[in-house]
């Protein structure tokens, strides 16, 4: 088991990441824009994407809806979700992230 990734802490849990967009509505950006930032904080997380229907941009960490842009109108913080993982990794209730910054809009 030894893979060299343990920090020492021994009771981080695996967190896996869907993250479900609407690649039309030109939400990939964003999608690799966040799975960057995640994967810089933390190297190890396993995080995919899926396609979803209009306007989706839905994260779940281990099966559990955090994050829904239908129902929020806009999309994570990076902060929020990096906040979210760390509780997951350490075996702690997840709570939904209900902070969203508005989509970017061009006129």
């Amino acid at each position: 088991m030894g893979d060299g990734a343990e920090s020492g802490a021994g009771s981080e849990r695996r967190v896996r990441i869907v993250v479900e967009y609407c690649e039309p509505c030109g939400f990939e950006p964003t999608y690799q824009e966040l799975a960057s930032a995640v994967r810089e904080e933390y190297p190890d997380i396993e995080i995919e994407s899926r396609l979803g229907g209009t306007g989706a941009f839905e994260i779940e960490i281990n099966g559990q809806l955090v994050f829904s842009k239908l129902e929020n109108g806009g999309f994570p913080y990076e902060k929020d979700l990096i906040e979210a993982i760390r509780r997951a990794r350490n075996g702690e209730p997840l709570e939904k992230i209900t902070n969203s910054r508005p989509p970017c809009a061009i006129l």
